[in-house]
C-alpha cells in the first residue's frame, strides 16, 4: 500500500506514487518502542532502588547498635573481646572502653558522623574541639573570622560545594555531630596504613585550618582526615563511588538502554547532528569500555 498524500518539498516531492522510506521508519520505530520501552523502564528502575538499598544500608548504622550505644561516642569493633570493666579514666586518656561521654576521645582521635547519604569525618582535638574539612562559601566572601566562625547553614554548605571551596575549621563536638551518633576510630580497620602518633595527628590538622579548596570527589573531609591520621590523603566513599561506576559501565546491558535512548530521541527530536552523534557514539563508548 503506497501513500498519495500530500508531501512536504524535503521529502522529495516529486513522483507521490513513491513510499515514503521515512514515515514507514517512523511507523515501525513506534511499534518497536511500544514493546521495548517498558522493558527498559522496568530494567532502570530496578537498578535504580538496588542503588538506593545498597547506598543506604552501606552507609546508615543499624538501629539495634544505634540504640545500643551513646549518642555521641561508639568505640569500633575490635578483634579481640572486650576487656572487662576497666576502672573509669580522666578526661583525654584512655581509648579501651568508652563510657559515652567525650572524655573517651583522645587527642588525635578520627571521629566519624555518619549521614543518610554520606560520612562527615573529623580529628579530635582535645578540650572537647574538632578540626574538620566542610564546604562553606563564606571564607571566599569575607575575612571577618567572627562570620566565618558562625554554624555553616545549609544554604552556604551548598554554595561551597558549587564554588568549590571549604574551610577546615574548629567546632565543638556536638556541633560537629548535629545530633548523630559518632564512630571513633571505625576507620583503622579499613585503612591498610599504621595510624600516626595522635599528637602528630592533631598538630597536623592544626596547622591546615583555615580556607581551601574543594572537590567533592577527589578533596573532602575524609581525604583531609586521612591526610592527618595515615599520612596519605585517600576518600574510600571515592572508591567506592569509583567502583559502583565502573560496574555501571561494564554491563553491556547499558549499551542496549543507551541505543534505545538514542532512537527514541531521533523519534521525538527528529533525525540531526545533535541526536544522531550521542546515539552512535554513547553505546559504541560503553561498548569498547565494557
Amino acid at each position: 500500500m503506497s501513500l498519495q498524500e500530500d508531501r512536504p518539498a524535503e521529502w522529495g516531492g516529486g513522483d507521490t506514487s513513491t513510499p515514503l522510506p521515512s514515515v514507514s521508519l517512523l511507523l515501525l520505530l513506534r511499534c518497536f518502542f511500544s514493546s521495548t520501552m517498558l522493558e527498559t523502564l522496568t530494567f532502570l528502575v530496578q537498578k535504580l532502588f538496588l542503588l538506593a538499598h545498597l547506598k543506604l544500608s552501606s552507609l546508615v548504622p543499624p538501629l539495634a547498635a544505634a540504640r545500643a550505644d551513646s549518642p555521641l561516642s561508639r568505640r569500633c569493633e575490635r578483634d579481640e573481646p572486650p576487656p572487662p570493666s576497666p576502672p573509669p579514666q580522666p578526661s583525654g586518656a584512655g581509648s579501651g572502653s568508652g563510657s559515652g561521654t567525650v572524655r573517651d576521645f583522645q587527642r588525635g582521635d578520627l571521629l566519624e558522623v555518619p549521614r543518610t547519604l554520606f560520612t562527615h569525618f573529623g580529628i579530635y582535638l582535645g578540650e572537647n574541639r574538632v578540626a574538620h574539612l566542610i564546604p562553606d562559601i563564606l571564607p571566599a566572601l569575607t575575612t571577618d573570622r567572627r562570620l566565618i566562625q558562625q554554624m555553616v547553614t545549609n544554604t552556604r554548605l551548598l554554595l561551597g560545594v558549587i564554588s568549590k571551596r571549604a574551610s577546615i575549621r574548629t567546632d565543638s563536638v556536638e556541633d560537629f555531630a548535629y545530633g548523630a551518633g559518632i564512630l571513633l576510630n571505625h576507620m583503622d580497620r579499613a585503612v591498610p596504613r599504621s595510624p600516626l602518633s595522635g599528637e602528630e595527628v592533631a598538630q597536623r590538622a592544626e596547622q591546615l585550618v583555615g580556607s581551601v579548596s574543594y572537590s567533592l570527589l577527589w578533596n573532602n573531609c575524609e581525604h583531609f582526615v586521612t591526610y592527618c591520621r595515615y599520612g596519605s590523603a585517600q576518600s574510600l566513599q571515592t572508591d567506592q563511588f569509583c567502583e559502583w561506576l565502573k560496574s555501571l559501565i561494564r554491563d553491556q546491558r547499558n549499551v542496549v538502554l543507551t541505543a534505545l535512548l538514542g532512537l527514541l530521541s531521533m523519534v521525538c527530536l527528529g533525525i540531526s547532528s545533535s541526536t544522531a552523534l550521542p546515539t552512535l557514539l554513547i553505546p559504541f563508548t560503553l561498548w569498547m569500555a565494557g
